[in-house]
């Protein structure tokens, strides 16, 4: 039996693109994991590699190949068939590629080109009465290939990887140890995971050229509604030899992601959760309605990414929010709530959102995501009935688009300086939100931003997007966008309790106004009207921004 045959194989090139959310996928590799797989890290040993016989005769063919000899030795020191070996070209004439061998002898000669080479094993071993196999990942960044030579893989000279959350109630999920050599321009990557603790690491031959080796591991655990992700990279000369890593609590930082709650008996969410830079395993994590999912996670390992795939029925494009490029603090605590009321325009990219409002030459692009929830992250499908653009120019309607994604749009106009008016709207099951902006424009030679704003409300809700009836509150009101930038001439709030039939002032004071909510079951709706100080405008509407309830409802 071939006990490395679930090892994901190495391969050459840069780290790959990475993919989301299952509730065990690898990151940029594309390949899943399996249970009893080894994962592992870099690590640094001296290198076993001696002549082939005792001339250390070259014996370089026509064909301009050497013999290259490579000995498997297990955790025993006697040889072993249990492993996966790659040898991957950096130059020469297969550079860019890679060999792979498994089900081979302990002992295995090839015939390779000369040139350097970047050589990695992974060994496994099962410990008597054990269930988990124990995996040795033996990386040498450095294999010049210039005679016929013999290289010893030896897992005795692995050393653990020993990573451990600081919470007695985690248990261990999987591990992924990666390495990264780049050489005269090819970069070859090789990698290994595993669902077994035992792993090992060591570097072998000798060390590359500075800072041409970058290596990292990551480790999951699964919690109660929650995950540990811890991650370690490094960048220099040598591979890993082992690694042990026991960071304190506040070494960590908290990510809390809450849930929509809803009556609808929808599924959970899925939150996948994992380093943006290089590849790695992610750990998906359920949330159902309502609830809330906990990371624990290594500031240090650099920005992280959030993948929250949101419920979806059958036949419906899956809905998802991404959070690329987060960066904690060790200590800190982030709370993230997904698809919760005020839902509505954004021009802010910190929460993952992407808006573009520009004209390039005689062509308007807008993609401005209209329906962004409470928190301001933008959907990938946003859940709409109807929604519709339309372009005025000098007061002439140039232009209608229905039906297509809220915020959306493409136009072609005259090139002439003119006075523009955009109107976006979207209409969900319960409320619709409309924003119409002014601003003169003429023809660009380069891409250029429109002068477009946003005003965001933010009331205190429950995770069922509800306000306590008959009470008396203060909602956030923040702007974004050119207003932001140049600055607001003016903006006023109003307030309707009876879906926009009649609307009440709300003054604006220290970024808040005051809003008194109507009976249970009723809805508050909101309005915004807006002049930065260039003379841009926005109106902005929200019916049924939010709905009243009797009860204290869910927080």
């Amino acid at each position: 039996m071939n006990v490395n045959s679930k090892n994901s194989p190495s391969s050459v090139a840069s780290a790959p693109d990475r993919t989301a959310t299952r509730r065990s996928v690898l990151r940029g590799l594309g390949v899943a994991t399996a249970a009893g797989t080894a994962a592992v890290c870099l690590p640094a040993v001296t290198a076993h590699a001696a002549p082939a016989g005792p001339a250390a005769r070259r014996t370089r063919g026509a064909s301009g190949t050497y013999a290259l000899t490579l000995v498997h030795l297990g955790r025993d020191g006697t040889p072993t068939t249990a492993y996966r070996t790659l040898l991957t070209a950096l130059s020469g004439p297969d550079a860019g590629s890679g060999r792979e061998l498994k089900d081979s002898p302990s002992t295995v000669t090839l015939q390779v080109p000369g040139g350097r080479y970047v050589l990695d094993a992974s060994i496994s071993t099962k410990p008597v009465g054990d269930e988990n196999w124990g995996n040795d990942w033996l990386v040498q960044p450095r294999l010049d290939v210039d005679r016929d030579m013999t290289v010893v893989l030896d897992a005795r000279v692995a050393r653990p990887v020993d990573i451990l959350p600081p919470v007695a109630d985690a248990r261990f999920e999987q591990n992924g140890v990666f390495a990264e050599v780049t050489y005269e321009g090819v970069t070859g990557f090789v990698h290994l995971l595993t669902m077994s603790p035992d792993l090992r690491v060591a570097h072998l031959g000798p060390a590359a050229e500075r800072g041409s080796v970058r290596t990292w591991v990551d480790a999951y655990w699964s919690r109660p509604g929650g995950v540990c992700a811890l991650g370690y990279a490094f960048r220099g000369e040598r591979a890993l030899n082992g690694l042990v890593r026991h960071p304190a609590l506040g070494d960590l930082a908290t990510l809390e992601v809450r849930a929509a709650a809803s009556t609808s008996g929808e599924a959970a969410a899925l939150v996948s959760f994992s380093p943006s830079e290089g590849a790695s395993p992610a750990l998906g994590l359920p949330v159902r309605p309502g609830g809330t999912g906990t990371f624990l996670l290594t500031p240090e390992r650099g920005p992280w990414d959030l993948v929250y795939g949101s419920p979806s029925e059958p036949e419906v494009p899956a809905n998802n929010y991404f959070l690329l490029g987060q960066s904690f603090t060790p200590g800190s605590t982030t709370v993230h709530t997904f698809d919760t009321p005020v839902f509505g325009p954004t021009l802010d990219s910190s929460h993952g959102a992407r808006p573009l409002a520009q004209r390039t030459g005689d062509t308007l692009d807008l993609a401005v995501p209209l329906l962004a929830d409470g928190d301001g992250h933008a959907p990938s499908s946003p859940r709409f009935t109807a929604s519709t653009v339309t372009l005025h120019r000098n007061g002439t309607l140039l232009a209608t688009l229905r039906g297509e994604k809220p915020g959306h749009a493409r136009f072609t106009v005259p090139a002439g300086r003119a006075a523009y008016r955009l109107t976006a709207s979207a209409t969900r099951s319960r409320g619709s939100v409309t924003a119409a902006w002014t601003f003169t424009s003429a023809a660009t030679a380069t891409a250029t931003d429109l002068p477009l704003s946003a005003v965001r409300f933010g009331p205190d809700l429950a995770l069922d997007g509800t306000a306590p009836a008959h009470t008396t509150s203060r909602v956030a009101v923040t702007v974004e966008g050119a207003a932001r930038q140049s600055g607001v001439r003016s903006l006023t709030v109003s307030v309707s309790t009876d879906r926009g039939a009649t609307w009440t002032p709300a003054v604006v004071t220290g970024g808040r106004i005051t809003v008194t909510t109507p009976a249970p079951g009723m809805t508050v709706s909101l309005r915004a009207q807006l002049t930065d100080v260039l003379g841009n405008t926005l109106t902005q509407t929200h019916i049924d921004a939010y709905v009243t309830r009797t009860a204290t409802g869910t927080r």
